[in-house]
């Protein structure tokens, strides 16, 4: 198997695995760097392995149906693969800020869709960073409002 096809594999459980349906955040240290690097939020990225299990555990916290779904192929070149996705779920857990459009208190009720892409860069067969460019993020740089909560 060349490279690029075991790093899309890889890529593929990660993915299934921290962020779809059900999170299994044992992946994190299964399939993550010591010193993973995770770009969700534009303000607040996280470092190492503790960091991005706390990050998922808080967010499907707040979001306890969260599920995002990858939308095509995964596209490899050497050790970076890119997945374009869809997400939602809906706030009734605890207060929740990690959003670039504003918090969100306690069990809201706020319905959140996203959607974007994602690159994920591995090393030694390792997840070593993972940078999200999502509608959320846009939301940020364009001012946009009211775009992804319904």
């Amino acid at each position: 198997m060349d490279i690029e096809a075991l790093n899309k594999m890889i890529v593929g459980r990660w993915f299934a695995s921290l962020w779809g349906d059900r999170c299994d955040l044992a992946i994190v240290d299964e399939l993550a760097t010591p010193d993973v690097l995770l770009q969700y939020s534009t303000r607040n990225p996280r470092r190492g392995q503790q960091a991005v299990k706390t990050f998922m555990a808080g967010f499907r916290e707040a979001f306890p149906d969260l599920g995002f779904r990858r939308i095509g192929a995964f596209m490899a070149d050497r050790g970076i693969v890119a997945v374009r996705w869809e997400g939602s779920g809906t706030h009734t857990g605890p207060a929740f800020d990690d959003f670039n459009i504003g918090p969100l208190p306690t069990a809201s009720g706020r319905k959140v869709v996203l959607s974007g892409h994602t690159a994920v860069r591995l090393e030694d067969g390792m997840v070593a960073e993972e940078a999200v460019w999502s509608t959320e993020r846009k939301a940020q740089l364009r001012c946009v409002t009211g775009g992804l909560l319904l």
